[in-house]
């Protein structure tokens, strides 16, 4: 364990998510020697913020919602791979012992919509491998830049276009029953050419091919002669299918992609993001469904599946209304574009047990080793800013200390599951004073609504602390830094700006594989599906990861966005959580009985009511009959609503992002921000994001790492 150096800067880090820990790992490396002596102050008895899960009855993972990192995660794995190689795990000891081993490639997705007849149908489609694994080094030039990005929508529509005829699959030729996605793809690629007899498929290749030429001399000359071309393309493509899929449905997701592709083409050289330094900032004012109307998207296109599918996938609903999708454009395209451009190894990269388990488990693993300290049951409750001496500052942090460990000694928060240490679901009782007073009376110490402690405690800048990194989740800012959002308008404005929504998650296990309850598409992750719980991943891959006594042969995770009540949340009623977990289960328990026969058709006993003897209790004995066969056994599976403000996930909407505060503001001479609420960058709820500004936090400290060495950082 290195020791600080004799003169080391103390840096507070309040919150212990992917944020905090991204700037713990960079302002402790080696090549500081000792420059930085970190802290990290953490409300209840685990790492992870809304990433957090825990080990509960059975061992099972329990989480806050579905957590999949996808292949764009640059940052994100660059960081996680570095702290895995630098703990060189003995595979001997740890079942998991490298981050190959944490995470395995999930290159299936899904989208969910209903037919003409108004039963509902999933369009499944496979992603080829992607060059590298993500975190690799750059070995070419940035991806992430709008020319590159529509240069690869043009290889995109090549694709959908030309793809068949390339392989000689004549045009409405159906493929062999056992041919894959590409094939699939290359045949509805093929009828494209054929119905869109306006122009013949060698001339549209000579067009595309011209189109990415134009594309790759944008920063140096006029986008005209490109968006004249992408109209003609459009009208020689549109035309015949627009009439073609009121008689074809097949076609329709097809046309649907091709025109969502030609309207970001349109719209990106209308409005010259390639040569806007802004990139596509310059159109965050804006809806991203308003935008792709605007510049040419049909209304069947706006309204499918694909596009239902990012507004769900980014919890992208205001107040957690279903009817009013809203996420800023510039965001949601470069999103996008992201996603399904810039991906490596994979589109989605799944765990292999709890999020708590391989990414946060090892990331406090290494940080101890480092000399981190941890503070454990200290939830801040104040920031105090001051003048005193010139510029403003924090001068002083209040924390409620929720409990105190026996003897004065440090927390031990892990405990080994299966040769895997794990964060439990629960606080060690035993290592707490007065622990099972506290578990009598059911404190629950990561509840904003359990104001409960064991005393206080001020910390003084000078004294005690130098510089504050707050890490906490962008849902608290407005109640910890009340006090600085009143003093300083930066603050202010980013505040008034900054939206949340409540989120609603449950978990299954069941005694039939999702082959035996109908589906045919294979493990995947489906969104757009029916509200709340439009987003369902089959996890049973972490089957094995648990100590179920009956091995379930299946494990469903859902999750959605929770509308808010009427009158927001009431901060002063502490029965709050209790009803809204109610609710949740409440809503579980409906949908499962009244929509979920879409995915599963052979989950129900009869119409409107699920099989309830398919879940698989924790306890549950070989052998033995399940007990009840109603909704009371939902009461075995685990479910959560996340209203907790450090739990709500933060929206990009319309004319907000510009407020945001970014890790390299100075309002606050001794302070800096970190979270996927700030302006890091890539401004939307996930780990990159998180990772990313945990970076930019890092270099505002220290000026490392380079903003060069950030992935994606195309930012002004």
């Amino acid at each position: 364990m290195p020791a600080p150096a004799p003169e080391a800067i103390r840096v507070a880090i309040v919150g212990g998510g992917c944020a905090g820990m991204a700037a713990a790992f960079e302002l402790s490396r080696p090549e500081h020697e000792g420059a930085y002596e970190v802290t990290v102050f953490q409300q209840g008895w685990r790492l992870g913020g809304k990433g957090a899960s825990g080990r509960g009855p059975g061992d099972r993972i329990e989480e806050h919602g579905l957590h999949v990192w996808l292949g764009f995660y640059e940052n994100a794995f660059r960081l996680l791979r570095e702290c895995y190689d630098e703990l060189d795990r003995d595979p001997r000891k740890y079942r998991i012992a490298r981050w190959s081993d944490a995470f395995f490639r999930e290159s299936s997705v899904g989208v969910a919509e209903k037919d003409a007849r108004g039963d509902w149908q999933t369009w499944l489609a496979c992603f080829p491998p992607g060059e590298g694994e993500p975190g690799d080094p750059l070995t070419r030039h940035s991806p992430f830049t709008v020319t590159h990005y529509l240069q690869r929508t043009v290889e995109l529509l090549r694709t959908l276009v030309f793809s068949a005829a390339e392989a000689g699959t004549a045009p409405g030729e159906p493929p062999p029953e056992d041919a894959g996605a590409a094939e699939r793809l290359g045949e509805l690629g093929s009828q494209l050419v054929g119905l869109a007899g306006l122009v013949t498929a060698a001339g549209l290749m000579e067009a595309l091919r011209l189109l990415e030429t134009l594309l790759a001399n944008l920063p140096g000359g006029s986008a005209g002669p490109a968006l004249r071309l992408v109209d003609t393309i459009a009208s020689g493509i549109g035309q015949v299918f627009e009439r073609a899929v009121e008689h074809r449905p097949d076609l329709r997701r097809v046309w649907e992609i091709a025109d969502l592709t030609l309207a970001i083409l349109r719209g990106s050289l209308r409005e010259g993001l390639a040569t806007d330094s802004r990139g596509f900032d310059a159109i965050n004012d804006r809806d991203v469904r308003d935008w792709l109307r605007q510049h040419g998207a049909s209304q069947r296109s706006v309204d499918g599946g694909i596009v239902r599918g990012l507004y769900d996938l980014a919890l992208a609903y205001r107040e957690g209304d279903a009817r009013r999708p809203a996420i800023a454009a510039g965001q949601g395209i470069r999103g996008a574009l992201r996603m399904f451009f810039t991906y490596r190894g994979s589109l989605f990269w799944k765990m292999r047990s709890g999020m708590g388990d391989v990414v946060f488990a090892p990331f406090h693993e290494a940080l101890q080793r480092r000399g981190v300290r941890t503070r454990f049951f200290h939830r801040l409750r104040r920031l105090v800013p001051s003048t005193e001496g010139g510029a403003p500052h924090v001068a002083a942090m209040e924390f409620d200390v929720q409990a105190e460990v026996k003897g004065g000694a440090e927390y031990e928060p892990l405990k080994w599951v299966r040769d895997l240490p794990c964060w439990p679901s629960e606080p060690d009782w035993e290592q707490l004073e007065d622990g099972e007073k506290h578990r009598a009376e059911g404190r629950d110490f990561e509840c904003h609504w359990d104001e409960r402690r064991v005393r206080g405690l001020r910390l003084e800048v000078g004294r005690d602390f130098d510089l504050v990194v707050l890490a906490v989740g962008g849902g608290a800012v407005p109640f910890v830094a009340k006090e600085l959002i009143e003093s300083n308008e930066r603050w202010r404005r980013m505040a008034e700006n900054l939206n949340t929504v409540a989120t609603q998650a449950f978990q299954l296990w069941l005694r039939e594989d999702p082959e035996e309850l109908g589906w045919d598409g294979g493990p995947v992750s489906v969104s757009a599906f029916e509200k709340p719980f439009d987003t369902w991943a089959d996890m049973s891959h972490l089957g094995p990861e648990e100590s179920f006594p009956v091995e379930p042969r299946q494990v469903a995770y859902f999750c959605g966005v929770l509308d808010d009540p009427p009158d927001g949340a009431p901060m002063e009623d502490a029965d709050f959580p209790r009803r809204e977990a109610e609710r949740v289960k409440q809503a579980a328990q409906r949908w499962l009985d009244e929509k979920v026969q879409g995915l599963w058709p052979k989950a129900h006993r009869r119409p409107g009511e699920f099989r309830w003897d398919l879940l698989v209790a924790p306890d549950e004995e070989p052998g033995s009959p399940p007990e009840g066969a109603d909704r009371s056994r939902f009461e075995t599976q685990y479910w959560r609503a996340n209203v907790s403000p450090s739990e709500r996930y933060v929206l990009a909407l319309p004319g907000t992002i510009e407020h945001r505060l970014s890790p390299l503001d100075d309002s606050f001479d001794n302070l800096t921000v970190a979270g996927d609420w700030t302006d890091c960058g890539f401004n939307e709820g996930c780990v990159e994001a998180a990772v990313l500004s945990g970076r930019l936090a890092a270099h505002a400290i220290s000026g490392k790492p380079d903003l060069a060495d950030l992935v994606g950082y195309d930012h002004p």
